[in-house]
């Protein structure tokens, strides 16, 4: 069964980067998944503007650019401006007065627009967006830290959206506690991709490539 596996960067070992990213790509890393925190919208930092474009650098993997930033529009060139044609912005909408705008913004960059869906917003209140996105990044745990635990009401949430995909064209794919099982219970049923952070990929004592292969091989 064919999914995508993003590496979820903040949670990777900024002692050295360039061997991390050069690691995960000889693994068979779909893209590497860049999460942008400002302290504001959600009580953290993560990675900067100067680690997106390092790694940018350091790779031709596309790289998935998850803004969690408030108010996207009003920074949004500083960021399109690094990446390369086809790689992917998603913001949140409860961030931005006109989320429609922004979007519209990242598409006639050239970049794949989505949305990520927090645990706590419904699919009802984003529907509209849904016929402009391209991409739509499920929260299975509340933005802001690595390491939470999964949100079982989140699967209800997917269900739905997974009954709109076809006619409104666009993707699904799982943000935060990915661990083997909602692997193998949600690809079948649609998933399109999963962001891996610390419950699969990283901090183990074996390579990505061995990671990365057992996660492929998973048993439907």
């Amino acid at each position: 069964m064919q999914f995508d596996l993003m590496a979820s960067m903040m949670c990777a070992n900024y002692g050295n980067l360039e061997k991390e990213v050069k690691q995960l790509e000889e693994g068979g890393i779909d893209s590497f998944h860049i999460d942008i925190m400002d302290g504001r919208y959600v009580p953290n930092f993560a990675m900067s503007l100067n680690d997106m474009r390092y790694i940018a650098g350091a790779t031709e993997k596309p790289l998935d650019v998850h803004l969690m930033i408030e108010h996207p529009n009003n920074r949004i060139e500083l960021f399109l401006r690094h990446m390369r044609k086809g790689d992917t912005v998603y913001i949140h909408p409860e961030a931005e007065y006109h989320p429609s705008t922004t979007l519209l913004g990242i598409i006639q960059a050239g970049m794949v627009p989505g949305i990520a869906i927090n645990p706590g917003t419904s699919v009802e209140t984003v529907m509209e967006m849904l016929r402009i996105v391209k991409k739509v990044l499920v929260m299975s745990v509340n933005p802001g830290n690595a390491g939470q635990m999964y949100l079982p009401y989140v699967g209800k949430k997917i269900t739905k959206l997974l009954a709109l995909k076809e006619d409104m064209d666009f993707e699904i794919y799982w943000d935060g506690a990915c661990s083997a099982d909602k692997i193998l219970e949600y690809a079948p049923k649609g998933v399109k991709g999963f962001v891996l952070g610390t419950t699969l990929l990283f901090g183990k004592t074996r390579s990505y490539k061995d990671v990365l292969q057992d996660i492929r091989q998973l048993k439907f």
